[in-house]
């Protein structure tokens, strides 16, 4: 650990010298000031950890000096320990109300002096970490509060995103918010892989009706190196920097006046797939761009990009979770719900039936004789038969009934607000076009005809307390049915 540096500054020579002599005896580095010019001498040449004060000197006034090192930013933190000869009431009470961390009189006892020193280089030591320790955490949050204020104002992009919003209509977004939040008149997105000819301008504030213009990126240097650098580029002034040496020449033959002053032209790339660059530009009337221009340009169009990979990134795990909902939802031959799905559906409308007094069935139906379809055409032809059910009872049902393929060749229909009478009408009405379809098949010389029995429960019901007991009679109705000799319908 360094040793403590302390200024001992006093008008009395003696005093000086002992003091000085027992701090250094106790490993401490003194340096000493005879007198306060002296001591503000040493104070401009290097500031100790401790300042040992007298408060008469004949040069200064100890007070008059403390009140001069509080008031400077550079001292503030500098713990001062005043000596005096003078009473303590009177002296303590002036020096402490200026900024003095602690008041020894004269004569002073050295081992109250060495314990007064220790107390307040560990006070002084532990107001500069921890004075330390807030000024880091208040850069920090500085930062942190800038790169907030950064992405806050391009967030704002997502608030105007759809799923339907093509790439080129998200860079105009990104343009247009990118050019405000930067303060600039030109803001534009080129697109181009590294080693092309030419860009897109996909879009530019400065001029909104642009749509996939063409550019020479010969013309157009910064485009070119910034592309092929894969690096920021900022240029202060464009009649000066190096970059436009090969096509000054051209601009001045063809007479072209460039308004640009000053330029920043920043690569991207979106999942390695989009490369193009963000060109901001100053004409001759505005500042130039400067370095900390560019950090913060730098910070706002990573900030933008991550935000449309992002958005990107949510939209597509949206998707994936829909389509692995709706598979975990439906049977993957005939696409209607499974009895996973539509055992939560019936769970809600019991729930719902309860509550406004109403009634709901649920229809069983198991096809008659379906393996002799298997067996003898094979189970192509099965499946395909048990697709043109699933569709046939689609088409008969109505909008507000549920069907699902309970498993096998059995099929299960919800009718939400049907009771006994309806639901057995209903029940009969899908018997009916099962018996009347002809399955048409090209591997078949003739259709094919088949049958269902229907089994069917309704709820609310003595003894049907829960899903599975409407399952139960159901499957017991249809049971009968089959019983009874099939094509027919049970309750």
């Amino acid at each position: 650990m360094a040793t403590s540096r302390i200024l001992v500054a006093d008008d009395d020579e003696a005093v000086l010298e002992s003091v000085t002599w027992l701090l250094q005896e106790n490993g401490y580095d003194v340096v000493p000031a005879r007198g306060g010019h002296a001591c503000l001498e040493q104070l401009e040449r290097r500031a100790p950890d401790l300042l040992l004060l007298d408060i008469l000197m004949p040069d200064a006034d100890g007070c008059q000096i403390l009140e001069r090192i509080k008031g400077e930013e550079r001292w503030r933190d500098l713990p001062v320990l005043m000596l005096s000869a003078q009473p303590p009431e009177e002296a303590s009470v002036r020096s402490l109300g200026l900024g003095a961390a602690d008041f020894i009189r004269k004569p002073y006892r050295p081992k109250e002096l060495l314990a007064r020193v220790q107390a307040q280089l560990r006070t002084g030591a532990l107001l500069r970490t921890t004075r330390l320790a807030l000024l880091r955490t208040e850069e920090a949050l500085a930062r942190a509060q800038q790169d907030a204020d950064s992405r806050r104002k391009l967030v704002d992009i997502l608030h105007e995103v759809t799923g339907d919003l093509s790439v080129t209509e998200l860079l105009h977004l990104l343009v247009r918010r990118a050019a405000r939040a930067l303060n600039v008149s030109h803001c534009s997105v080129v697109l181009a892989q590294p080693g092309d000819v030419q860009g897109t301008v996909v879009a530019a504030f400065e001029d909104p009706s642009l749509q996939q213009l063409t550019v020479r990126l010969e013309r157009y240097p910064e485009l070119r190196l910034a592309l092929e650098s894969g690096q920021p580029l900022l240029i202060e002034d464009v009649d000066t920097h190096p970059v436009y040496d090969e096509v000054r020449p051209v601009w001045e033959r063809e007479g072209i006046d460039v308004a640009i002053r000053s330029v920043i032209a920043l690569p991207f790339s979106i999942d390695r797939q989009q490369y193009g660059v963000f060109l901001v530009r100053r004409t001759r009337g505005q500042e130039r761009f400067g370095p900390q221009d560019l950090e913060f340009a730098e910070a706002v169009i990573t900030a933008a990009v991550a935000v449309i990979q992002r958005a990107q990134l949510v939209e597509h795990t949206m998707a994936d979770n829909a389509r692995l909902e709706q598979l975990a939802q439906t049977d993957p031959l005939t696409q209607l719900l499974n009895r996973r799905a539509l055992t939560e559906r019936i769970t809600a409308e019991m729930e719902r039936a309860l509550r406004y007094d109403s009634t709901l069935a649920l229809l069983m139906i198991d096809l008659d004789h379906f393996k002799a379809i298997n067996d003898t055409w094979g189970h192509l032809v099965g499946d395909d038969v048990l697709r043109d059910v699933a569709q046939l009872l689609g088409q008969t049902i109505r909008l507000s009934d549920i069907v699902a393929r309970y498993g096998g060749e059995e099929f299960l229909i919800l009718l939400p607000e049907t009771d006994d009478e309806g639901a057995e009408a209903f029940a009969e009405r899908i018997r009916a076009a099962v018996e009347g379809h002809a399955f048409a098949r090209d591997s078949l010389t003739e259709p094919l005809r088949l049958t269902a029995s229907v089994g069917v429960a309704v709820f609310p019901a003595a003894g049907v307390e829960n899903v599975e007991d409407l399952f139960a009679r159901a499957d017991a109705a249809l049971y009968r049915a089959k019983a009874d000799g099939r094509n027919r319908v049970r309750m």
